[in-house]
C-alpha cells in the first residue's frame, strides 16, 4: 500500500520555484536595472518561502520525529540552521547589489549572487531528497496516514495567508494533471466552499487551457468556471 507522503506536494512546488528562478538568475544581465529589478524580488521570495517551510517542519514534523528518533530529528534541525545561513548570506549579497553603483560592481555582485543561489539550490535539493527518504520512513514507522494528514492540516492552519497563496501557486505550477485533480477533489470534499472556489480560480489563472479543461471536467463535471 502506498503511504501518504507528507513532503510530496510542497517539495514539488518548492523545486519548481527554485528551477524557474535559477533560469532567471542565469539569464539576467545584472547591469540592466530592469532585469535586476525583476529578478531580485523573486530570489527574496524563494528565501522567504524556504524559511517558512523550514519553520513549519521545525514546529510540527521534527517534534513528531523527536519523540522516537531524537538523533535523526537533531540532524535535520541542524541542516535547517545551515540552510538559513545560506539564505542570509544571499540576502546580504542582494543588499550589497542594491548599493552597487558602477557596472563593474553590479557585474561582480551578479556573479556572487549566481554562485550563492546555485549553492542554495544544490543544498536544498539534497536536503529535500533526504527528508523524503529518511524522514518519511521514520514517520511511516511511527504514525498512521491519518495522523500524518492531521500534521499537514496543522501546518496549513498556521500559515500566513500570503505564504499559503504562494505555496499553492507554486504547487499548481508543479503538479501533474492527475495530482491537481486529486488535490482539488480533496479540498472540495473537506474544505469550505470559498476555499474550493479560490483554488479553482487559481487553477484558471495558472493552467493553460488544455490542462484547465481536463481538470475542470474531472472536478466540476463540465461546469464552467466562474
Amino acid at each position: 500500500m502506498q503511504r501518504y507522503n507528507i513532503f510530496y506536494m510542497i517539495h514539488k512546488g518548492l523545486r519548481q520555484m527554485m528551477y524557474q528562478t535559477a533560469g532567471l538568475v542565469l539569464q539576467t544581465d545584472f547591469t540592466n536595472p530592469e532585469e535586476a529589478t525583476d529578478l531580485l524580488p523573486r530570489i527574496a521570495e524563494v528565501l522567504d518561502l524556504f524559511d517558512e517551510h523550514a519553520h513549519a517542519e521545525d514546529s510540527f514534523i521534527l517534534p513528531a520525529i523527536e519523540k522516537f528518533e531524537p538523533f535523526s530529528a537533531n540532524l535535520f534541525a541542524e541542516e535547517h540552521v545551515q540552510d538559513h545561513a545560506l539564505g542570509n548570506r544571499m540576502r546580504a549579497l542582494l543588499n550589497m547589489y542594491h548599493h552597487a553603483i558602477s557596472s563593474e560592481e553590479k557585474t561582480e555582485m551578479g556573479s556572487a549572487i549566481r554562485l550563492s543561489f546555485t549553492e542554495f539550490l544544490v543544498f536544498n535539493l539534497q536536503h529535500m531528497a533526504k527528508e523524503e527518504l529518511l524522514l518519511n520512513n521514520l514517520l511511516w514507522k511511527h504514525y498512521s496516514d491519518q495522523e500524518l494528514h492531521c500534521i499537514t492540516q496543522q501546518i496549513i492552519a498556521q500559515l500566513p495567508i500570503d505564504a499559503a497563496h504562494k505555496y499553492n501557486t507554486w504547487m499548481m505550477r508543479a503538479l501533474s494533471n492527475n495530482e491537481i485533480i486529486q488535490w482539488l477533489k480533496g479540498i472540495k470534499n473537506e474544505a469550505p466552499e470559498f476555499v474550493f472556489s479560490n483554488m479553482l480560480q487559481l487553477a484558471q489563472y495558472e493552467l493553460p487551457d488544455h490542462r484547465l479543461h481536463l481538470v475542470q471536467e474531472n472536478i466540476t463535471e463540465g461546469a464552467l468556471l466562474a
